[in-house]
């Protein structure tokens, strides 16, 4: 296992396991799977509606709690200081857990402000060992640092082969915040497993090309939690520390950029439905 160090000193895998559209009823047993496989840094929210059976998971473990990497996520409808402190009591509720490693906001809509002074009193009282945001661009995400006392340690943004973000690692440097992706597979869109220039680039190592969008996103120093109910899919979304891309492949891959989002996190009409939907 490879680790990034956030600004706080705090250690995150930059491998972990994604649990967003798993059906609560079959979470539970996805996630002990994956716990056997040897994941150990788990990625859920609020808003994926399948804490409790993460927490269920663990329990059932055995495995010790400090050996776990856990990150959960306040959604816009709790947002606001004194919501998002009652949100986060019920995710630790569902996790049975007494503190997360990783306290993110999911978007940056909505009372962004006084959810985010909520999570930094949290952060003083040590219930988090870490926080961040989910979804800001760079111009609300330096908004957004530059006005906190407590700057976000982390961005989870989409990124993927067909929409690389380019550049976004040196950006968050600059803020010494870590990039985490979601969507590192692309959602499966455009047959991407089956691309002709990531087969190409696979066989060369004997790999998936799964594991080359993996490894290339690792290589760019960016955290990614790749998500599978298969066990096979697991072991081998995980096997990516013994191989490297060369700087020929890592330019390659930039040919695969198109620069269309699967959400366009900052278009008016998505702001409004993700607002309709809690009105």
């Amino acid at each position: 296992m490879e680790y990034k160090t956030l600004s706080n000193g705090v250690e995150i895998p930059q491998l972990g396991f994604g649990v967003f559209q798993i059906p609560p009823e079959e979470t539970k047993d996805v996630v002990k799977k994956a716990i056997e496989v040897g994941y150990r840094h788990f990625d859920t929210a609020q808003a994926y509606f399948n804490e409790a059976e993460i927490g269920e998971a663990i329990k059932e473990s055995r495995i010790a709690r400090e050996e776990l990497f856990l990150t959960t996520k306040v959604w816009v409808s709790s947002y606001g200081y004194e919501e998002t402190k009652k949100a986060f009591q019920d995710s630790l509720d569902k996790l049975q857990t007494d503190y997360v490693d990783l306290y993110l906001l999911h978007q940056c809509i909505g009372d962004v402000y006084s959810t985010w002074r909520a999570v930094e009193d949290l952060y003083k009282e040590g219930k988090i060992k870490a926080i961040g945001v989910c979804n800001f661009t760079q111009g609300r995400f330096t908004d957004l640092a530059l006005h906190a006392e407590i700057p976000p340690m982390v961005n989870q943004i989409e990124v993927n082969p067909f929409y690389q973000q380019e550049g976004t690692e040196d950006f968050h440097k600059e803020f010494d915040a870590v990039v985490e992706a979601w969507g590192p597979l692309a959602e499966g869109k455009d047959d991407i497993f089956n691309n002709p220039l990531l087969s190409e680039i696979g066989a060369k190592y004997d790999k998936s090309v799964a594991q080359v969008i993996l490894r290339w996103l690792i290589q760019r120093d960016i955290v990614v939690f790749p998500k599978s109910t298969k066990e096979s899919r697991m072991i081998e979304n995980a096997d990516l520390f013994d191989f490297e891309l060369s700087d020929d492949d890592m330019e390659k891959i930039k040919e695969l950029e198109t620069g269309v989002p699967i959400v366009e996190v900052d278009n008016p009409e998505f702001i409004k439905f993700v607002i309709s939907s809690i009105a």
